[in-house]
């Protein structure tokens, strides 16, 4: 029988604190806003070690992105990642191109597909994000990238690199937060 997972409040909302199951609401959960990147829930883990201690195979959040806004640097990873449009609308970068997209779509994204999202319209668009954690563990995860179209919507790596720290030097340091009233739709 698999054990029911235990949750902690570490003041900014609940996270697990063992392995099993468990049931935990969005807004309950530990938030992270990200200057310049919207906020974000990672609902399997914030962290190398929660993810690998409690979620090894799968990686999934909630990103809210208010227009303008990238979710992350251009890049590229080892693992299949795959997103779901949930409310609003977005600018998916993706191989050089930039796609609308609206509500309700999907974007499946094979190993090796360099990609970022933009927010944009007149409000926030909250995007799932799901991927594979098979392959991060044997090294490199992936791979940041400068890219001009990227670049007009400030997601662009400054410079090729695995280095995190040159990837997102230019945004302000994430930050542990509970959920704001409005970030989700009803």
């Amino acid at each position: 029988m698999v054990p029911e997972a235990q949750l902690r409040d570490d003041g900014a909302g609940l996270a697990p604190a063992s392995a099993g199951w468990f049931v935990l609401n969005a807004r309950d959960a530990r938030w992270f806003h990200r200057p310049g990147r919207g906020d974000s829930v990672p609902l399997t883990g914030c962290d190398e070690l929660e993810a690998e201690t409690y979620f090894p195979m799968l990686g999934m959040s909630i990103q809210v992105l208010p227009p303008g806004e990238p979710n992350a640097t251009y890049h590229w990873e080892t693992e299949q990642e795959d997103f779901l449009v949930l409310a609003g609308r977005a600018l998916l970068v993706v191989e050089g191109q930039g796609r609308q997209l609206e509500q309700w779509d999907f974007v499946h994204c094979p190993p090796e597909t360099r990609h970022a999202f933009v927010g944009v319209g007149d409000e926030p668009c909250v995007i799932l994000a799901a991927s594979s954690r098979q392959f991060q563990k044997d090294g490199p995860w992936g791979f940041y990238c400068a890219d001009e179209i990227a670049r007009r919507y400030n997601a662009s790596a400054p410079e090729d690199t695995q280095d995190g720290d040159v990837a997102y030097g230019r945004f302000p340091p994430s930050r542990p937060t509970r959920y704001r009233d409005g970030l989700l739709p009803d």
